[in-house]
């Protein structure tokens, strides 16, 4: 039986009443959890897995795809609207989506981020329908020297691109890989940076409290300082209805970073190490650079937001597809999905789609059938997101110290967490005041464990051997990229100052 075929017995079974509840649920559940900081769509799975005692699988897988989904369009919701990423993929998004809702362009920014997400996502579940096995394929051919060169290319497209300056963005950068370190190290099993064995920071640094105590409570914290939220709105919610919010314009500028973010996010959201960060920063980086409308980046660029946004659920295909054709989870959100596989005794990988064909079908299915219900569902929600910022600001921030704190204590029940939430706020507070970027911390912070361990474990298999790096094709294509674009603006600077 061919894949469409097999999609399309999917599709029969998907739009059965009580699965398409489930669908409905799911996507609902995640557009919520998305927009709280610190409850990502793995706690939420993991606080449902009792239920795959009693729920039939199919229902509940259905639901937790939902529940995946609709976090990703719930995550650039408050990215944009109150600067506080609900997920550590929508931080770039904030980058020019908040700035678009200080400009009374918060309508524009949530609808290109949701046509933004259903096309990305649809093309995504397009590639996993026909393209898993070559593309798991290729992913196979990844050891860790590829994957450090990858790591450094994101770092390069960092520096370059999402610091104020090239070097306020290493600096950024660099505070970020420092962090990452703290904690076990995975290699030698030693304590490092935890201040003489603190158990709570034996685990490392959680994402959730970096990204919201920069993002968050350094907003919330710089404004306070700053004066300006006495009895202020943020901006008025405009009248037009929610399907003119975007113009002819727009999906102009709109439509070629959504197709570009789709081609970033779904290959390498598929690599054992790919996630949907990298994809969303080399989006962003690619669209500055090719943007007619270089001068509004950092100022609220409509691009800036529909290609990360593109990217960043076209990635969350990616990540199912190792899931379900190697049993290889790539994100905290498919070891869970894991473990619920297991819950109910089916083993992911090869033999999946022959022994549990319906049940792989009916979730992509309802995949497809789940994107349609998220559009649906916030296009028309947008307008009730925006009233938000119509709320007196000093509420307004003073409410996202409050739902920060109780969010980040509600998931450890640890007063240290709020510690580290809060010095993470004082981080973030003075890097406004001397106009650093957070980004490049956050972005370093992911990548830096992750290119160390790919780092030793290339020294590892190449017994010392530095030129691994140089004599693996893929490895020496990306680190030659990385060079390319390190060193090419300043090249052609130095080239417009000779002419």
């Amino acid at each position: 039986m061919s894949s469409l075929e097999s999609l399309l017995k999917g599709f029969t079974i998907a739009l059965d009443p009580i699965i398409l509840l489930f669908g409905f649920a799911g996507c609902l559940a995640g557009t919520l959890v998305g927009l709280l900081p610190g409850i990502a769509p793995a706690l939420t799975i993991a606080l449902l897995l009792p239920f795959t005692f009693t729920v039939p699988a199919t229902s509940m897988f259905v639901l937790f795809a939902g529940i995946y989904y609709g976090a990703m369009y719930g995550g650039s919701t408050s990215s944009i609207l109150i600067n506080t990423p609900g997920e550590s993929s929508t931080v770039v998004t904030a980058l020019e989506g908040n700035k678009m809702a200080k400009k009374g362009l918060a309508g524009k920014a949530l609808a290109t981020a949701a046509w933004g997400s259903f096309f990305a996502g649809t093309i995504g579940l397009i590639a996993l329908t026909l393209f898993a096995p070559l593309i798991v394929e290729f992913a196979l051919k990844f050891g860790p020297a590829e994957y450090f060169s990858f790591m450094v290319l994101s770092c390069v497209a960092v520096s370059a691109v999402l610091g104020n300056s090239t070097v306020k963005g290493m600096i950024s950068l660099s505070l970020g890989l420092i962090i990452g370190l703290i904690g076990i190290d995975i290699q030698s099993g030693q304590a490092r940076f935890t201040f003489g064995g603190k158990i709570e920071l034996l685990d490392g640094i959680e994402m959730v409290m970096a990204v919201v105590g920069l993002f968050a409570l350094g907003d919330s914290m710089h404004l306070a300082w700053e004066g300006r939220i006495k009895n202020q709105k943020i901006l008025k919610s405009p009248q037009t209805p929610w399907y003119k919010w975007m113009n002819k314009s727009d999906w102009k500028r709109s439509w070629k970073p959504w197709l570009r973010g789709s081609f970033f996010g779904f290959p390498i959201g598929a690599l054992p190490a790919g996630g949907a960060e990298v994809p969303t920063l080399l989006s962003y980086y690619t669209e500055k650079k090719l943007s007619k409308n270089k001068n509004e980046f950092g100022k609220g660029a409509i691009e800036g937001v529909a290609g990360p946004e593109a990217a960043n659920n076209s990635a969350v295909a990616g990540v199912l597809m190792p899931l379900l054709t190697l049993g290889i989870p790539t994100s905290a959100t498919a070891a869970v999905l894991l473990s619920a596989f297991q819950s109910y005794g089916i083993v992911p990988g090869p033999s999946l789609l022959t022994q549990q064909g319906g049940l792989v079908w009916t979730l992509i299915a309802s995949l497809y059938i789940g994107n349609v219900i998220l559009l649906v569902l916030n296009l028309p929600l947008i307008k009730i997101w925006i009233k938000i910022l119509q709320l007196p600001a000093n509420w307004l921030y003073t409410g996202i110290i409050v739902i920060c704190t109780a969010s980040v204590y509600s998931v450890s029940r640890s007063s240290f967490d709020l510690l580290i939430l809060f010095i993470f706020g004082f981080i973030g507070f003075c890097f406004k005041r001397l106009n650093f970027s957070p980004t490049p911390l956050i972005i370093g912070l992911i990548i830096g464990p992750l290119a160390e361990q790919s780092l030793r474990q290339a020294m590892i298999i190449s017994m010392g051997d530095w030129s691994t790096f140089v004599t693996r094709p893929i490895s020496a294509s990306i680190l030659f990229l990385s060079f390319i674009l390190l060193f090419l603006p300043f090249v052609w600077k130095f080239r417009k100052k000779i002419i």
